[in-house]
C-alpha cells in the first residue's frame, strides 16, 4: 500500500506512511551494487550512496534517539555532526550500514510509539520541539536524500 492509500484524514497515519515510503526507497538504494560502487565517489564532495545511507542512518537516530528520546549523541556513540556522519570505515560494507539503518527505523518507530504528534520532546539542541515538528523535520531530510541517492545510483549505473 503506498502513502497516498491512506485515509487523509489521519495525520499520525500519513506521516508514518511518508516516512516509511522514503526509509525504504533509501534502503533499498545499494540493492546490486558492489563493495566498491556503494563507495564510489561521483561528485565533488565526499558524498558516496553508502556515505548517503550512514548519515541518514545517524541522522534519524539524532532526531529520534537524541531529540525524542532524550539521550545524548555521546551516550549513543553517535558522531557530532552531519559531516562527520557521511565518513566511511574499513569496517562499513553494504550489510552493515543497511543493518545499522534498519535497526535505526526500527528504533525510531518504538520511540514514538504512544506519542501523539503534539507531544513536546525537549532533547534538541536549540529547544523543544513537537513530535510533528520532528517528523516532519524527518520527513524533510529523508525526502532530499531520496533526491540525492537516485541522481547518485543513475550516474554510477550509466558509468559501468
Amino acid at each position: 500500500m503506498g502513502s497516498f492509500d491512506v485515509p487523509l484524514d489521519d495525520e499520525r497515519i500519513q506521516l508514518d506512511a511518508f516516512v516509511t515510503e522514503c526509509r525504504s526507497a533509501l534502503d533499498a538504494i545499494l540493492d546490486g551494487l558492489t563493495e566498491e560502487q556503494a563507495r564510489r565517489r561521483l561528485v565533488p564532495s565526499a558524498t558516496t550512496l553508502l556515505g548517503l545511507l550512514k548519515h541518514v542512518t545517524w541522522m534519524q537516530r539524532v532526531w529520534f534517539e537524541e531529540c525524542v528520546g532524550g539521550t545524548s549523541r555521546r551516550d549513543l556513540g553517535l558522531v557530532q555532526s552531519p559531516d562527520e556522519s557521511f565518513r566511511l570505515t574499513d569496517e562499513d560494507t553494504i550489510a552493515s550500514v543497511t543493518a545499522a539503518h534498519r535497526g535505526a527505523c526500527a528504533t525510531a518507530r518504538t520511540v514514538v510509539t504512544g506519542l501523539p504528534l503534539d507531544t513536546v520532546v525537549t532533547g534538541h539542541r536549540a529547544g523543544p520541539r513537537t513530535l510533528r515538528w520532528v517528523y516532519l523535520q524527518v520527513l524533510r531530510e529523508l525526502a532530499h536524500h531520496c533526491g540525492h541517492a537516485d541522481i547518485l545510483r543513475e550516474q554510477l549505473l550509466a558509468a559501468d
